[in-house]
């Protein structure tokens, strides 16, 4: 009877428990977790939908941005003539009639200005004979080559049309957040006007240790014809003109990438007002922090550009930067790597004045300077590196004229052609660096070349390579 008793007393405690939970749980309707109106609950749960590539890609719409930019991107087809060699071993002794046979190249252009500036890439253009422009309404026009730039790979168009064309307006590049939603539009494959929408994987992204490349990289599918077309933001703003992807087959594997807006618009504005890219340039050299010597000095862990050398009259020479100066920051924008800073540079000219946070020795400086002119080029056919004369140069070999050599490729080396100024190539005379590069673009490859240079001791020497 006791156990009986206990066993009943036990049942009727566990039941009026379980009825006083019950009352105090599901009965009270204004129950709350919170409470107080100050107090948030410590775990939340998003109401976005998090399928796909991220959370909140049902709350973006892209379909105006892509109804705006369809209709202001074209297809650019290159039709170029290629001379062919003698077929047989009789043609190459004796001479042959060159075969003309006729190529066609298709890539993709912008239109920027209602009446028919486009903008595109300079390998979509590159070697034409003619260039037909067909707009998305099927209307076809001939088009004309304003301006190229070989750098970064822009060039830009005109067509003439009866009437005003729909454009896309620069957008600002800078502002570009890495994540944020794209388009990039164009006619892969000659399938005109394909949208694909990705987001922004990186910024000042550098394909070429030895070029000065600063590209948006983007997930969004771009292939072979999508060259020189539209990335645009979710506005439809054109922030970017879709250039390369990194594939082993040819067709898009993941990655793309375009140049940015602040670039291509400065190269635009520059050849309508100057005919030419007017670059302006700080005048230092960059450490390759990927060269073992670099790796034992720790400037691989570097955040900043390393300055391995100053050019002689420039503007970072002039403001008083040495060798060994970090680069921290430019008109307080954070730096952390060379192309960071190269792709900053790109949309500025001569004359215009940077403010540079630099660490020297591991205090703080700022130094204001003045980009220059471009003071020095590679020379076709030659790859001999030469720059301008300093007044100390004119004094030292005592010319007015000419340009010196810098660097040589290693097939000249037994020369001995470094520090050396090069006065005059193929009876023609040398005045700068626009002079060298335009007389040495004329040199035959088949030809004998001379050269007329000044020594460091004032001498004259000639060279003739065959």
């Amino acid at each position: 009877m006791k156990k009986i008793a206990n066993l009943f007393i036990v049942a009727l405690f566990a039941g009026a428990i379980t009825l006083g939970s019950y009352k105090l749980f599901f009965e009270k309707e204004n129950n709350k977790w919170v409470t107080s109106e100050q107090e948030t609950p410590f775990i939340t749960t998003s109401n976005l939908d998090t399928s796909a590539r991220g959370a909140g890609i049902n709350e973006v719409d892209f379909t105006l941005a892509a109804e705006k930019t369809v209709n202001s991107v074209v297809h650019v087809k290159n039709m170029t003539i290629s001379k062919g060699g003698p077929s047989s071993i009789a043609e190459f002794f004796y001479g042959y009639e060159r075969q003309q046979t006729p190529q066609v190249g298709t890539g993709s252009g912008v239109i920027i200005s209602p009446d028919g500036y486009i903008v595109t890439n300079n390998h979509v253009i590159a070697n034409s004979s003619q260039l037909e422009v067909t707009l998305n309404n099927n209307k076809t026009y001939e088009a004309e080559v304003i301006g190229t730039d070989a750098d970064t790979d822009i060039a830009l168009l005109k067509i003439d049309a009866d009437d005003a064309l729909p454009y896309l307006a620069f957008g600002d590049s800078d502002n570009t957040k890495i994540g944020e939603w794209v388009l990039a539009v164009g006619n892969p494959f000659n399938l005109t006007s394909t949208v694909t929408a990705g987001i922004v994987s990186a910024k000042a992204r550098s394909l070429s240790p030895r070029r000065t490349q600063s590209f948006i990289q983007t997930d969004a599918a771009v292939n072979p014809g999508n060259s020189g077309g539209a990335l645009v933001n979710t506005n439809g703003d054109l922030i970017g003109i879709n250039t390369a992807i990194t594939s082993q087959t040819g067709s898009y594997v993941g990655y793309a990438f375009a140049v940015p807006s602040n670039i291509a618009k400065k190269v635009v504005e520059d050849i309508m007002e100057f005919g030419n890219v007017q670059k302006g340039l700080l005048g230092i050299s960059a450490a390759n922090t990927k060269s073992q010597a670099a790796i034992e000095m720790g400037l691989d862990q570097l955040e900043g550009v390393y300055i391995a050398g100053v050019e002689e009259e420039s503007g970072a020479d002039d403001a008083g930067l040495m060798e060994g100066d970090v680069i921290k920051k430019i008109d307080n924008i954070d730096i952390q790597k060379f192309s960071e800073l190269t792709g900053y540079l790109s949309a500025k000219r001569p004359g215009d004045v940077v403010e540079l946070t630099l660490d020297r020795d591991g205090k703080s400086l700022v130094k204001n300077v003045t980009l220059k002119k471009q003071n020095s080029v590679i020379l076709p056919a030659t790859s001999f590196r030469v720059k301008n004369l300093t007044k100390e140069d004119i004094k030292k070999f005592g010319v007015s004229k000419g340009v010196k050599i810098t660097d040589v490729p290693q097939g000249y080396g037994r020369y001995d052609l470094k520090n050396k100024v090069i006065i005059e190539v193929d009876g023609n005379e040398i005045g700068n660096i626009n002079d060298a590069k335009k007389y040495f673009a004329e040199i035959s490859r088949y030809g004998r070349t001379s050269f007329t240079m000044i020594n460091e001791n004032g001498e004259k020497e000639h060279m003739i390579l065959q």
